[in-house]
């Protein structure tokens, strides 16, 4: 099943994050828990891990763009 993954909120005052690395590119499978890309915020950078076993389809977004929060930040099959 295809699912797009948003930009999750960290902070309350969290409005937007910029992409600075992905560790999966399309196509790539990932398990749970591992990271699939790091973000950075006016307070702290951090990895965000996936939520469930799949595969990276597509990435909606690039290293170095800063989207806001809820944003589609890539899309996955479970």
């Amino acid at each position: 099943m295809k699912v797009s993954l948003k930009l999750p909120l960290f902070g309350m005052n969290m409005e937007e994050a910029t992409i600075v690395k992905w560790h999966k590119h399309a196509g790539e499978s990932f398990r749970k828990g591992e990271p699939l890309y790091e973000i950075e915020t006016e307070k702290v950078t951090q990895e965000v891990e996936a939520p469930c076993d799949g595969t990276l389809v597509e990435i909606v977004a690039g290293e170095e763009q800063t989207i806001a929060v809820g944003d589609v930040v890539c899309n996955i099959e479970t």
